[in-house]
């Protein structure tokens, strides 16, 4: 596999986590203030299972090397003014 297409790839699923953890964040905060249906117990199991995938797939990244990681970061970051965007 090229090295310009594994980066590619990287920077997609960035942006897919991205956009996903950050929708993530927004349930898991109307869980905790009770907002949505569900309670403070469900949101933060969510939180922890949102950071605890992002750990994993970072340290993924890592052990692939600088390059993945940053792409990984890039599309994170990407995701997250997406949902931003949306927001508002």
């Amino acid at each position: 596999m090229s090295d310009l297409f594994f980066l590619s790839l990287c920077l997609g699923a960035g942006v897919a986590i991205g956009l996903v953890y950050f929708r993530l964040v927004r349930v898991s905060s109307d869980l905790m203030l009770g907002v949505g249906r569900g309670g403070l117990w469900q949101g933060l199991a969510l939180s922890a299972a949102r950071l605890l995938v992002l750990g994993a797939v970072l340290t993924f990244a890592a052990f692939q090397g600088a390059g993945p990681l940053l792409a990984l970061s890039l599309g994170w970051l990407i995701g997250r003014f997406a949902v931003l965007r949306w927001a508002s």
